[in-house]
């Protein structure tokens, strides 16, 4: 596809990467009454066949041991389940929900359980609906599963499961494109600071035009580390590679299957029509090239369908019916989102590292940012703690609940 040229030569806000982060930072700008500039949004592949956003579980959690991570999941399923009326009630917005299976944790150990009892009371505190089951109580409720490794369960059914994220992101992009954001399929490959080295002043395209700046913002996903790197800066975000697998089983189960994580970090959840969805990744797992979507064929037969099988021995008869590998943009930091200013170069501004868990917090990460570019603060949720800043300073936020 050709490179599309910029309508202007001078933007308040671009934003470099237009899925789901970039594109609900865009959104969040346009609904504020008091942000009036104007703003591009620069995506590399406007098709999204390789972004995270289109390779995702789209479904969202509250089971996490950060209360803020907690909070911000719930603001997403407030904004699911009350789209038309955040988006103004236009009509054309689809009315949507969250289809409720919800995360099973399960736990083989009393160190995991410990952890698990740990942060449903975060979770019970911020109002979550998280419920710890005995392997007796698992087995009555979901007579499926093999227990016998088991000594603790983690449940949560309340705004927890599956939800349409790709809905979402396509109206984010088609009401921030009708109320002036400006989309272009064209690449970012440089930027130029000012003397002093603590301001972006402006963008260079791949097709060759420089565009000036007020405020940049890194929404690129895996590729932040790259894009971060034309400032000049650091940030802790490498691609890692995230295998899927969607399978029939010749025997459905007899009821919705929540999302899985075994103990063994592999998942698996409901799918609909007697269909599933499986994930996970090899046992090593390094950094990979940016273009490096190969599937390793051999994960599945030696790794992953033996563990769901034998967790749920009705997957022992299943047929596998579409697989693909994306990437995680993983902060190999502390595993939780990387926001707001660099602390050196002001107006460069991170919205990256979530390390699998991004489009659950699309939401709430979007508002949060476009908050930051109007005011210079967050309002609404402070995510302050998840600043650049804390980078620099050696200071990880330890999220326990990451998959």
């Amino acid at each position: 596809m050709s490179s599309q040229a910029p309508k202007e030569q001078s933007y308040d806000v671009i934003i470099i990467g237009g899925a789901i982060m970039g594109s609900s930072t865009a959104w969040f700008l346009t609904d504020n009454k008091d942000f009036n500039g104007k703003v591009l949004v620069v995506e590399k592949d406007p098709s999204y066949e390789f972004c995270s956003t289109t390779h995702t579980n789209s479904c969202m959690r509250q089971q996490f041991s950060a209360e803020l991570n907690v909070r911000i999941s719930q603001f997403a399923a407030d904004f699911v389940k009350n789209i038309r009326s955040y988006m103004g009630n236009d009509d054309r917005v689809p009315e949507l929900s969250v289809r409720n299976f919800g995360y099973m944790y399960l736990a083989d150990n009393e160190d995991f359980a410990n952890v698990l009892r740990e942060s449903q009371q975060v979770q019970l505190d911020a109002g979550a609906g998280t419920q710890l089951m005995t392997p007796d109580e698992i087995k009555k409720n979901y007579p499926f599963y093999n227990v016998d490794d088991i000594v603790l369960g983690s449940i949560n059914t309340v705004d927890e499961g599956f939800w349409d994220g790709t809905a979402v992101f396509d109206w984010w992009r088609r009401q921030a494109g009708e109320r002036g954001v400006e989309y272009i399929s064209n690449e970012v490959v440089s930027m130029t600071k000012n003397a002093a080295g603590t301001r972006v002043e402006s963008v260079t395209l791949k097709s060759g035009e420089t565009i000036s700046c007020g405020q940049v913002v890194n929404a690129s996903g895996p590729r932040a580390s790259r894009t971060a790197g034309m400032a000049g800066i650091e940030v802790p975000v490498e691609p890692r590679k995230r295998y899927s697998w969607v399978f029939a089983a010749e025997k459905p189960l007899d009821r919705d299957l929540p999302l899985t994580i075994d103990p063994s970090g592999v998942h698996v959840r409901e799918n609909g029509g007697g269909t599933y969805q499986c994930g996970g990744h090899s046992d090593i797992d390094p950094a990979v090239e940016y273009d490096d979507f190969t599937m390793d064929h051999s994960i599945w037969e030696n790794h992953m369908w033996p563990i769901i099988a034998s967790r749920i021995p009705q997957f022992e008869a299943i047929k596998v019916t579409s697989e693909w590998a994306g990437h995680y943009a993983y902060n190999v930091f502390d595993h939780n989102a990387i926001m707001g200013p660099h602390t050196e170069v002001e107006n460069f501004i991170f919205l990256n590292g979530f390390s699998g868990h991004g489009l659950q917090q699309s939401p709430a990460m979007g508002r949060g940012t476009a908050e930051f570019l109007t005011y210079g603060e967050y309002r609404s949720l402070d995510l302050k703690p998840f600043n650049y800043e804390r980078i620099v300073n050696n200071q990880p936020i330890i999220e326990k609940a990451i998959i």
